[in-house]
């Protein structure tokens, strides 16, 4: 079968790998049906990487498919039933996952070379840029077929981004600043609407992404290139966001900055390359409460009913459909910002 395999610094090639066999009892062969090109890929395809991923992997954990084959001791499942994926499995019973942190895992089945990583799918383990992939049983989760492929490919952004809203418990009538229009800031645009935030304001470079965040709920956008954030936000706000969604990476500095005194900080976005510098004198006079967030702990059963209710419009986040073999004209069109989320079918 054909897979996109990371097979050194900065490149990911088409390449022929066989495909997987089952060999433990408590695993499920999935067909993947459908894939999303995340932001982490693009972290860890650049150079120097912005994210570790073991050399030689099949990428690709954004992932949603169907059952083909069983181990005997994966129960309350069946063949031919559509699955959504979990990548961020964790063993369950090393004192991570029992304290509720499987990002933080040290699995027993760990064939990861990082320390302090689990064994994640697609990241650190054989992943679903491809069409064949083995996942563990506590990966699986059981999704209505209706659900198109496309949406149901979203599960693992849409239960990191659930995760990051249940700590900040956002109000009715709440003022909300979102930092960057990609896909996961057009996710918590759709979730901020739906807790109630009277005014979501996204701010975002790409006009593209600036439309897409308007469809989603976005009440305004700003171009950070031409205008000045803080100053809309003052105009806009008055004293400030009670909540600041940092979705890109280095702007933990501006989110402290648009906040109110006593307001929240959840930084999302993940680039291991930056340490931006906290304005401490602002932090501090305005006791700014910042909360971390990385992955969808505990979020996957409310995100199988937010996708099968379709009470949100996930369908605006995805931008594209490409079979497998355009995965670098996604990967470009998404570097460019003219893409939103770029689904791969390798099937």
């Amino acid at each position: 079968m054909k897979a996109a395999v990371f097979e050194a610094v900065g490149k990911l090639v088409i390449k022929d790998v066989e495909k997987p066999v089952l060999t433990r009892s408590t695993d499920a062969l999935i067909k993947v049906k459908g894939v999303g090109i995340c932001g982490t890929d693009l972290h860890i395809l650049q150079d120097p990487p912005a994210h570790p991923a073991k050399m030689g992997n099949i990428l690709g954990h954004e992932f949603t498919g169907e059952i083909v084959e069983l181990g005997e001791d994966v129960y309350g499942y069946s063949v031919g039933e559509r699955v959504l994926i979990d990548p961020h499995p964790g063993c369950g019973v090393c004192d991570e996952c029992r304290r509720g942190f499987p990002d933080n895992c040290i699995p027993l089945y760990a064939q990861c070379e990082e320390p302090g990583h689990p064994d994640t799918i697609g990241i650190f383990s054989p992943g679903a840029y491809t069409s064949y992939v083995i996942v563990p049983r506590q990966s699986l989760y059981k999704i209505d077929p209706k659900v198109p492929v496309e949406i149901a490919a979203l599960a693992e952004p849409l239960s990191c981004v659930i995760n990051a809203v249940d700590k900040l418990q956002v109000q009715p009538g709440e003022f909300v600043v979102i930092l960057g229009g990609g896909p996961i800031g057009l996710l918590f645009t759709m979730l901020m609407k739906a807790n109630g935030a009277s005014k979501i304001i996204v701010s975002e470079p790409a006009e593209f992404r600036r439309k897409a965040a308007l469809d989603c709920g976005a009440d305004l956008v700003v171009d950070p290139k031409q205008e000045s954030l803080e100053e809309v936000v003052a105009r806009e706000m008055g004293a400030g966001a009670d909540v600041c969604i940092e979705a890109v990476g280095p702007l933990l500095p501006t989110a402290v900055r648009v906040v109110r005194a006593g307001g929240r900080v959840l930084q999302f976005g993940h680039d291991e390359t930056v340490n931006p510098e906290l304005p401490i004198g602002v932090f501090l006079k305005k006791e700014v409460v910042i909360y971390g967030a990385f992955i969808g702990k505990r979020s996957f059963e409310k995100t199988i009913r937010v996708m099968e209710s379709g009470k949100l419009p996930l369908e605006k986040v995805v931008s594209h459909t490409m079979p497998l073999e355009d995965i670098h004209k996604g990967i470009a069109m998404l570097r460019r910002g003219e893409g939103l989320k770029i689904i791969i079918m390798p099937n």
